[in-house]
């Protein structure tokens, strides 16, 4: 499907914008839209690929600059230096300031005339993926895909803000959680607690774990990139968004 990419300014909480990557399919009419939240690497050109992806499947994707506080349209790439400056970042998020950017970007794709307001999703990697549940949590989107979302259940949200796991009760859509059977920096514990907590809510959702996947497996920049998992876990957010949004 042919789509178009334009960079865009999202009013926030307390005046000033927060910046954003979107892709729409070309043609006219009205579709369901998607948030993609980035990696600490920021709006890149992996992230940029992603949002075209899932343009290119049939909605209006958008990917918000969340880290606009405090290093706005930063784009680090796979190395050290980016893993250091992008974990400088990370460190700087608050669990109040990220909820109000999900829903400031999520109201900037209802505003839009080629957005269906009812049918929005979101998905997310690595803080994104935390950023992904704690939207889920926080707003009234239908489905979320959460990609190696760290920090979802450790003792403290972002900012020393209460565990965003205790937050599992408020979400109403239906979650999709993909781990790395390998990733260090999510323990097979938290996904466990996840899992446990996911299910003893009733949510309607799905635990896929792959056996050899390191964190980050979805990215093809990365040397933890896996490909077959990549690509089953492509097939599963596809099938996912169709179910749930119409795509």
């Amino acid at each position: 499907m042919a789509i178009k990419t334009e960079r865009i300014e999202i009013p926030v909480e307390g005046g000033g914008t927060m910046g954003g990557y979107l892709a729409r399919p070309a043609g006219a009419g009205t579709h369901p839209g998607v948030l993609v939240f980035m990696e600490i690497f920021g709006i890149n050109s992996h992230i940029r690929d992603v949002v075209e992806r899932v343009a290119g499947e049939g909605y209006v994707a958008l990917a918000p600059d969340y880290f606009h506080r405090t290093g706005p349209g930063v784009e680090y790439g796979y190395d050290d230096e980016g893993f250091a400056k992008g974990m400088e970042l990370l460190n700087g998020l608050v669990a109040d300031e990220m909820i109000a950017d999900a829903r400031a970007a999520l109201a900037a794709l209802r505003a839009r005339s080629d957005v269906d307001a009812e049918r929005i999703g979101c998905m997310g990697f690595c803080i994104g993926g935390h950023m992904a549940y704690l939207t889920a949590c926080e707003t009234d989107v239908k489905v979320t895909a959460s990609f190696y979302g760290g920090g979802i259940a450790a003792d403290q949200g972002p900012g020393g803000a209460p565990p965003t796991l205790g937050r599992t009760g408020k979400i109403r859509g239906r979650i999709l959680c993909l781990f790395g059977g390998v990733d260090a920096l999510i323990p097979k514990a938290q996904a466990d607690a996840i899992a446990a907590a996911l299910t003893r809510h009733d949510i309607a959702h799905d635990i896929v774990t792959y056996a050899d996947a390191d964190h980050g497996f979805f990215c093809d920049q990365r040397g933890t990139y896996n490909e077959k998992a990549a690509t089953d876990a492509w097939t599963r957010v596809r099938k996912l968004f169709a179910e749930e949004l119409g795509g």
